[in-house]
């Protein structure tokens, strides 16, 4: 992997948002991608001109004046997902490409027109859980012809459904469940597919659980609490199919099941010989300051920004990060918010389609 200074082709970026996120994670990662900061854009003037100063680039506190001022080739987008739209559009119209930190809106519906506007610019919307390499190698599992079909996916993540589902996505308003739900849903959809109903159950400490039911047939189950701690892994996920079975922990580690020959009431041993069988483990190494066990890259953020970037210069359209995947994922989550209310369970929610 080549360092942003040693690219021969370079995309001129601007970055609008420059809050904690998109100053102490955007930025930084930049210097691994193929880019050139032009501009940057916040609508804090004083936060704006010391974040250019930093980084030799413009400050604005207007993505159109930013657009006007400047040609690039795209923007980054890290603002609340309310904005997204609006932004996207309009960098869009101007022929500039879009990344946009998730949630890429508040509401489904609210991706349509950035569809529209597309044309042949490239969006993608920075789901980082399907981007990680944990995920890319548990779905590459799943996907071999010998593991068979998936029939069962398992997440635990530290979050909850709110029981007045209605009036937020009424008021479009934040929540967590806003912010952190596309996390789990949108690996959880990768590997699943599409999704046919949700249903929302709800305990009497806090706890709640998201069950999908996927057009596969595969059924999914995302077990959420406010009471695990975030300092701490709290995050999992289990694939079960017909010949294997792949886990990730913590985002950084990944197993895969494949069984071994037993007989129930014969087998004695569980270590047979050979390597056809058992568990394969793959997880970084943190013995050396290296690439593969930095954050940005064990959580998918690189590689995001990386699709992105190669998929603007290669002059090909997005495969991950899509924005109808997106769409898919807010349509999930949206549907468990109607699911939910008062703390019981309202029947199935159905996803809608565009």
């Amino acid at each position: 992997m080549a360092c942003q200074r040693d690219y021969e082709r370079r995309l001129r970026v601007g970055v609008v948002g420059l809050g904690g996120h998109g100053y102490r994670t955007l930025l930084p990662v930049l210097t691994t991608l193929p880019v050139r900061l032009v501009a940057v854009c916040d609508q804090d003037a004083d936060r704006a001109e010391r974040t250019a100063r930093q980084y030799g680039a413009a400050p604005h506190t207007a993505q159109a004046d930013m657009l006007a001022e400047h040609a690039l080739d795209a923007v980054l987008l890290a603002v609340p997902p309310q904005e997204h739209p609006r932004l996207a559009i309009e960098a869009l119209d101007r022929g500039v490409h879009v990344w946009m930190e998730k949630p890429p809106a508040a509401r489904a519906a609210d991706l349509d027109p950035v569809i529209d506007a597309r044309g042949d610019r490239v969006v993608v919307v920075g789901l980082k859980k399907v981007f990680m390499p944990a995920a890319r190698k548990a779905l590459e599992l799943l996907a071999r012809p010998g593991t068979g079909r998936l029939t069962g996916l398992y997440a635990r993540y530290a979050l909850s459904v709110p029981e007045d589902g209605g009036e937020l996505l009424e008021r479009r308003a934040d929540s967590h469940w806003l912010a952190e739900g596309c996390h789990p849903l949108s690996l959880l959809l990768a590997a699943g597919g599409r999704v046919a109903e949700v249903d929302v159950h709800r305990g009497g400490l806090g706890d709640c659980l998201c069950v999908l039911h996927f057009e596969s047939g595969a059924l999914g189950v995302l077990q959420m609490s406010e009471n695990l701690s975030m300092s701490q892994p709290f995050e999992q996920y289990t694939f079960v199919a017909e010949h294997g079975t792949a886990e990730i922990l913590n985002g950084s580690r990944v197993t895969f099941q494949r069984g071994i020959p037993y007989e129930y009431g014969v087998t004695t041993g569980f270590a047979p010989e050979g390597t056809d069988g058992g568990m394969l483990t793959w997880e970084p190494q943190h013995s050396r300051s290296s690439l593969e066990n930095q954050s940005p890259f064990v959580q998918g953020i690189h590689a995001e920004l990386s699709h992105f970037c190669r998929c603007v210069l290669d002059g090909r359209p997005a495969s991950l990060g899509t924005l109808e995947f997106a769409r898919e994922v807010m349509e999930v989550y949206e549907a468990a918010l109607l699911a939910s209310d008062g703390g019981r369970t309202r029947g199935a929610a159905t996803p809608g389609g565009r």
